[in-house]
């Protein structure tokens, strides 16, 4: 009766070995960039709402930090990516 082996015992070539450091900082940076660009319409589109007296503030304000966190993560990715070279 044979037992069965791990995926990476089977097959060691499956695995992305040519995921270097900087290709996966690249990757995350252009993920991490693309949320923010959301996220930011979603602050701006909040803000209008706000003008027009459709939302209360405290949601602007979530929608603000989510924004601003999204942009310090991309910052930080962009100057990860950077410093690979």
């Amino acid at each position: 009766m044979e037992l069965v082996k791990p995926l990476a015992a089977r097959a060691p070539s499956l695995h992305t070995s040519v995921m270097t450091l900087k290709h996966a900082s690249l990757l995350a940076f252009i993920g991490t960039l693309l949320l923010t660009i959301l996220l930011v319409g979603d602050f701006i589109l909040d803000l209008l709402s706000l003008a027009r007296g459709l939302i209360a503030v405290v949601t602007l304000l979530t929608a603000l930090i989510y924004a601003f966190a999204a942009l310090t993560v991309t910052v930080f990715f962009f100057a990860f990516h950077k410093a690979q070279s």
